[in-house]
């Protein structure tokens, strides 16, 4: 199931579990947010508002608040000494989309608990221990070191002249 909402003047297609970027809220992370206005809700027997779906209601969670980036207006007038510049950073919400509710129902004033995810399986040990060649491997690594201690680098002994010095 999904809907469009209108939310600051923008629209917005979300679903549950969807994280969406909006104008700034008075709501402090953690707390619920309700948008009253839905204009579809779509799914297995879509509606269309005419403007709004009645009864219908989209609740979200309010993760953080975050800054965008910094828009520059700079201004100068040519031949006459004038310039400005200003800075400007809009201020946005993180909203996570908890549920869509329609037939006039009320969101919960606490948002749902986040469904844990499951880690990542770790890569297995070494595959030479499975091998049963346990014993073969330090030997290999022993004779590459010592065959690296043989070998000289190229420019030993020798220091590149300083810049700026004649010789």
């Amino acid at each position: 199931m999904f809907a469009v909402i209108k939310a600051g003047g923008k629209q917005y297609r979300v679903a549950a579990e969807d994280v969406i970027r909006i104008d700034r809220v008075e709501k402090q992370p953690g707390e619920v947010v309700s948008f009253g206005e839905v204009l579809v809700v779509g799914g297995d027997t879509p509606s269309i508002g005419a403007p709004t779906v009645t009864g219908a209601t989209v609740a979200g969670e309010v993760i953080a608040h975050e800054r965008g980036d910094k828009v520059i207006a700079f201004k100068k007038r040519r031949r006459k000494n004038s310039r400005r510049k200003r800075g400007y950073r809009h201020e946005f919400s993180l909203i996570r989309i908890t549920e869509i509710l329609t037939e006039g129902k009320k969101p919960s004033d606490t948002p749902p608990p986040r469904p844990k995810r499951e880690a990542k399986p770790k890569p297995e040990a070494s595959t030479q221990a499975e091998g049963g060649d346990a014993e073969a491997a330090p030997k290999k690594a022993a004779g590459k070191k010592n065959a690296a201690k043989g070998k000289k680098p190229a420019t030993k002994g020798k220091k590149p002249a300083a810049k700026g010095t004649k010789k």
